[in-house]
């Protein structure tokens, strides 16, 4: 696809924001889909296409937390596992059944998030406790995994938002370490999508790859911003980004 020089300096810069919301608090989506489709891309290819920047903006925010040992691998192995069965699933039934029923569900899926995070005044854990591993956790963590990797797969937008609030309701985990796993778990599911609309012929590389060099940026500027500034940097933001998602998919599906 040909486009004028104007088309790929505004997907650049469109990704260093996306990229910087989504290291801090899920939602980069809502903004670099919209950008695909005003490229002119059909639905599924910016999709696929989005799959790219995702993919390598994810890395860098996984890889940020890591290093700052936000991050175990040896300990969320299988959420991570469940999170790629999960979008390779989602990936392959998007293309093969209607969403439009979701599409309405979705912004009250995505409010009750906002709701819950307003409203949830519980202090949060101290330091960077992991929790006990036993059965019980195993069984969360596949069934995050599962659930979500599913969702992001299929469909994506505020994925991170979900993943986030749900990890810490789930194992009880301060906002920073919830939004670690968050990044590494979006990272897998991410990658196994990207691979599969490849296999679909679904990805228009010389887009997504200009979309990736801001998005990287973005992702590497928000990440080390949450690190540094912690929770209460990222609470706001992350309220803010779930309720445009809920405003904007609300508008697109009812209006």
């Amino acid at each position: 696809m040909s486009l004028d020089i104007s088309v790929y300096l505004l997907l650049a810069a469109t990704g260093l924001v996306a990229g910087f919301l989504d290291a801090v608090a899920g939602g980069g989506g809502l903004i670099t889909i919209p950008a695909l489709l005003s490229a002119g891309l059909p639905p599924h290819l910016a999709l696929g296409t989005n799959k790219v920047a995702a993919s390598l903006s994810s890395l860098t925010s996984a890889s940020t937390f890591y290093r700052q040992r936000l991050f175990a691998p040896a300990f969320w192995w299988r959420a991570c596992l469940a999170a790629a069965l999960g979008a390779l699933l989602g990936t392959l039934l998007i293309n093969q059944i209607s969403a439009a029923w979701l599409e309405k569900a979705l912004p009250l899926l995505i409010l009750m998030v906002a709701v819950y995070t307003v409203l949830n005044r519980k202090r949060e854990p101290q330091g960077n406790q992991l929790p006990r591993a036993d059965r019980r956790l195993h069984r969360r963590q596949w069934g995050q995994g599962l659930l979500l990797g599913a969702y992001d797969g299929a469909f994506g937008p505020g994925t991170g938002a979900f993943l986030i609030v749900s990890g810490m309701a789930l194992y009880r985990l301060n906002i920073l370490l919830a939004s670690g796993l968050a990044k590494s778990m979006n990272f897998i599911s991410n990658l196994v999508s990207l691979l599969t609309f490849i296999a679909l012929g679904q990805v228009d590389w010389v887009l997504g790859l200009t979309l990736s060099l801001g998005i990287m940026a973005g992702s590497f500027i928000g990440a080390r911003s949450a690190i540094r500034f912690g929770g209460g940097f990222i609470r706001p933001i992350f309220v803010l980004m779930v309720l445009a998602i809920s405003i904007k998919l609300a508008w697109q599906a009812w209006f």
